[in-house]
């Protein structure tokens, strides 16, 4: 009997042991984890934007001049916002971005990651006008990107490209299909043809009566792509309904200026505003060899009202400021931190689960 005893404990010894040494390693892998899964995050947080804080957010921008919010009601608990590759203009009442605004060039679209996704709450906008996570759980709508994430060049804006600063509510169809192949048609044009397009994406909201998921995200009912391309003066938007019916058309930049209330290309003319070309709607569309062709001049569409040098200059202020905190060394706030901790908490009961399984 003493001896079944002992080989009994034996026997759970060595497993007491093993699971030790299991734990103990699991314990060594997490604490690298932690610190390296730490040390990305708080820099993507602490760096989204290039460390010069200066007019290095600006490039984004034709002629560094930022999209303008003509409306009062636009402007209400509006954040400039600056991340690595894109600018936003986000709304604390819709908790959506009003317009996102990208510079693609040849050379940022040559370098090509693969995708990660890795949605969050942005931490620099206060907690009241936040969307989050939750708000789009079970809502039968997409986190839609606005800056898509096949545009981004690096991790860093990879990461930031997946900010729901950076989304809104979008019908699956509407973002799976069209907007898809739309944002496809416009990565065409640059690599195909050799040429900048400077890119304004948002959503729209017009209607009496609009919906609203989770906690007051107010769900667009239409979104917008205004193209320019400097090199062949070609210029247009597609705008398509927020919806699963797959329909797009393409306007003139005036006909969506007058939607929106937004100035969204203050640099050009109302002249130029007012042509319209056949933007295609498909990557297969754009030929390298033939120009994109022009379509009409819209005579009846309000364009935007110009804005004073005094007010664009006031507002690309604000993105260089945007461009320079928290990097800057100012103290993170509290809700900033719990946005942190919580999802340095989410990923690290991931990477454990992963590691009990294997």
């Amino acid at each position: 009997m003493a001896r079944k005893r002992r080989n009994s404990n034996n026997i759970w010894t060595q497993i007491f042991n093993q699971n030790s040494l299991k734990v103990l390693l699991g314990v060594v892998a997490t604490g690298s984890f932690v610190i390296a899964f730490g040390q990305e995050k708080i820099s993507q947080w602490t760096s989204l934007v290039p460390s010069s804080g200066n007019s290095a957010c600006l490039t984004q921008f034709y002629r560094e001049t930022p999209p303008y919010l003509l409306k009062n009601s636009l402007q209400k608990d509006s954040y400039p916002l600056c991340f690595n590759d894109f600018n936003v203009m986000y709304s604390g009442v819709s908790k959506t971005p009003l317009w996102v605004a990208e510079a693609l060039t040849p050379a940022r679209l040559s370098q090509r990651i693969p995708r990660e996704d890795n949605f969050h709450e942005e931490p620099r906008v206060k907690a009241e006008h936040r969307a989050t996570l939750l708000d789009y759980r079970g809502s039968g709508y997409d986190r839609g990107h606005m800056a898509p994430n096949a545009d981004m060049t690096n991790l860093a804006a990879q990461f930031d490209s997946f900010s729901l600063a950076n989304m809104v509510p979008q019908a699956p169809k509407n973002n799976q299909q069209v907007w898809r192949e739309l944002e496809e048609a416009t990565r065409a044009v640059v690599t195909k043809q050799k040429q900048d397009v400077y890119v304004i994406t948002g959503p729209s909201f017009n209607a009496k009566r609009l919906k609203t998921i989770g906690q007051g995200v107010i769900v667009p009912t239409a979104v917008y792509k205004a193209v320019y391309m400097p090199k062949t003066g070609a210029i247009g938007a597609y705008y398509a309904p927020n919806n699963d019916s797959l329909q797009v058309q393409v306007v003139s930049v005036c006909y969506l200026e007058e939607q929106l209330g937004i100035n969204l290309f203050p640099q050009l003319s109302e002249e130029q505003k007012r042509n319209t070309y056949k933007l295609p709607l498909t990557a297969n569309a754009v030929k390298a060899n033939t120009p994109i062709a022009y379509s009409h001049w819209d005579a009846e569409s309000q364009c935007a009202e110009d804005v004073s040098a005094e007010q664009l200059q006031a507002l690309q202020t604000e993105f260089k400021r945007s461009g320079s905190s928290p990097a800057s060394g100012a103290s993170i706030d509290a809700d900033t931190q719990d946005a942190i901790v919580k999802q340095l908490i989410e990923a690290l009961l991931q990477y454990i689960l992963q590691l009990l399984k294997s």
